[in-house]
């Protein structure tokens, strides 16, 4: 186990977990109903969206982000809103050493987005990387189209570095990429703290 994991945050109406087992059916209903909503934004597959969204799917996938969290260069979430799964958000690729940083990704559920509960998920990871986990560094690489993931993360104070040329393989196509980061000294008060102060009171 590396530091922080396993770990539940949560914050008002946001639960942050690890993935469980028996959210497998649940998962693939969200996953297939959201189908139009994520996929433009989904690594190239060579299986069609339903084939690759089913409960064994789910269990497959369960067990490969499990196993790199124990091995600590993961943290793997599911996001509930409310009580219901709602999205996942990822810490991955975690390096250690000298640079201690990770990088971001997520999916909300369309029927929740725009609602700022995906940025409260990012903003509590954000604040448990930087704090029990131990990194310096959290990176978000977002296609320039992606116009809400990159309004989400310049909210909570991520700062454009720069611009990546064909650098994922992205729904059938090699797509440039926007990079962000935020640093552990960015927002002294806290993640959670910058978001708050964001809401509409």
């Amino acid at each position: 186990m590396h530091p922080g994991w396993p770990a539940r945050l949560s914050w008002g109406p946001v639960e942050l977990h690890p993935l469980r087992r028996r959210d497998a059916v649940e998962w693939s209903r969200l996953r297939v109903a959201n189908e139009d909503w994520l996929s433009r934004w989904e690594p190239s597959h060579g299986l069609p969206w339903r084939a690759r969204h089913t409960p064994a799917a789910y269990r497959a996938m369960r067990r490969v982000v499990a196993r790199r969290a124990r091995l600590g260069t993961s943290l793997p979430f599911a996001i509930r809103v409310e009580g219901r799964l709602a999205g996942q958000v990822t810490l991955d690729n975690i390096v250690r050493g000298a640079l201690r940083s990770g990088y971001l990704g997520y999916w909300i559920d369309r029927s929740v987005a725009g609602r700022g509960m995906a940025s409260l998920a990012v903003a509590l990871v954000c604040d448990h990387a930087f704090g029990p986990v131990g990194l310096h560094r959290v990176e978000a690489d977002i296609r320039p189209e992606n116009l809400p993931s990159r309004r989400l993360v310049e909210r909570l104070a991520f700062r454009r570095e720069g611009l990546l040329r064909r650098y994922l393989d992205i729904d059938g196509d090699w797509r440039d990429h926007i990079s962000y980061a935020l640093l552990a000294e960015d927002l002294p008060g806290g993640v959670l703290a910058h978001w708050q102060r964001r809401v509409p009171g």
